[in-house]
């Protein structure tokens, strides 16, 4: 089914819990699609906050009090708000949220290699082909949602995506694709730099790197934000990549923080859309991860793959205009990565096809 605008009125207007005060959704321009990912985010932080074993573990976290202090509470919801405030207020008032496996939520991925590049070939072209296995710099055969809708009439040069990890011009095949990926260490690039994009484009270099193929969230946050004021996309695709490095490094504070500042910089380009008249009231987000982190030993949570069971489990997030308020979904049928290619699709009206058969579109979503 796609977005009709009387029944899009009609779930604003009835839906309980749902932005029913909202005013009506702009009809003067087309919906959009951001699609975001914060890469390697477990869903045990995400549902139920900072983890008890590891949050006063000293082999993980230098500085306890203080890290507990600032995320720790003995309940669970009320630990998981402290974490990740904007998606447990603002987000399960109005949206949707899957992937509570205590609750019978399930989500995953359907790859079985388990990490970044499988995991975000998956989520973007909407099938697993098993000869996409390294994370090496090698461009994507497979075409991505981002490749088709900016060749879809109306589209071209509407689709965008900005990266932290320095893979994605090969994930999202840039050259082939004609989609612009800012990515990595990258500079925003063109003749009408704004004065925010020239800071950044010095100040990303001047910082100490943590990373040699990653940069700060906030720099791909922040060219992100620019572009998109300046050159008004429809189909937006953001990677946050800070949380999957931190937890490779065994710093579980750094991870909690970094956590805190994904859920900030999804407000932040929230609250911006809606204060846009060209995205108020119909702009819909989509947030996932490209995989989980292994569950079995204590020190599990620093990995992630084939041989770490647990990896496979992630979660998925919706909200915005068409989407009803369901808030933290129980139970369902399971939801797997190969789907949100033609979800995305879906929202924006296209029937997404490929080379191989795509995972089908999440009805909870688009109906």
């Amino acid at each position: 089914m796609k977005f009709n605008v009387g029944v899009l009125i009609g779930w604003l207007l009835i839906a309980p819990g749902s932005m029913a005060d909202e005013p009506i959704p702009n009809q003067g321009f087309p919906q959009n699609v951001f699609v975001i990912t914060w890469d390697g985010y477990r869903w045990q932080e995400l549902f139920t906050g900072a983890d008890p074993k590891l949050i006063a573990n000293a082999d993980y976290v230098d500085h306890i009090e203080q890290t507990r202090l600032e995320f720790w509470d003995d309940d669970d919801n009320a630990r998981r708000k402290k974490l990740t405030p904007f998606i447990w207020s603002e987000v399960e008032r109005n949206g949707q949220i899957y992937g509570n496996r205590t609750k019978g939520s399930r989500v995953a991925v359907s790859n079985p290699y388990v990490f970044s590049y499988p995991g975000y070939s998956e989520i973007l072209v909407g099938y697993v082909d098993k000869g996409v296995d390294s994370n090496d710099r090698i461009n994507n055969p497979n075409k991505t949602v981002l490749e088709f809708v900016n060749n879809q009439p109306g589209y071209q040069g509407k689709v965008v995506a900005f990266s932290s990890w320095d893979r994605f011009p090969w994930i999202i095949n840039e050259r082939r694709s004609g989609v612009p990926v800012n990515s990595g260490f990258e500079n925003a690039s063109g003749d009408n730099l704004s004065a925010v994009e020239k800071t950044l484009n010095i100040t990303q270099h001047q910082l100490p790197k943590i990373w040699e193929s990653v940069r700060y969230d906030t720099f791909t946050h922040q060219f992100a934000k620019e572009y998109i004021k300046k050159n008004k996309p429809r189909l937006v695709y953001i990677s946050y990549g800070e949380t999957d490095d931190f937890a490779h490094m065994g710093k579980y504070e750094y991870y909690l923080k970094s956590s805190r500042r994904s859920d900030e910089l999804l407000k932040d380009l929230w609250e911006f859309t809606q204060s846009d008249e060209h995205y108020k009231n119909n702009t819909t987000f989509i947030i996932t991860t490209d995989h989980g982190r292994g569950s079995a030993a204590l020190d599990s949570w620093m990995h992630h793959g084939a041989d770490q069971p647990g990896s496979e489990y992630t979660w998925l997030i919706a909200f915005g205009a068409g989407v009803k308020a369901r808030g933290e979904v129980s139970n369902g049928q399971p939801i797997y990565a190969k789907q949100i290619a033609s979800t995305v699709a879906e929202i924006l009206g296209l029937n997404y096809q490929s080379s191989q058969p795509v995972g089908a579109p999440i009805l909870q979503i688009t109906n």
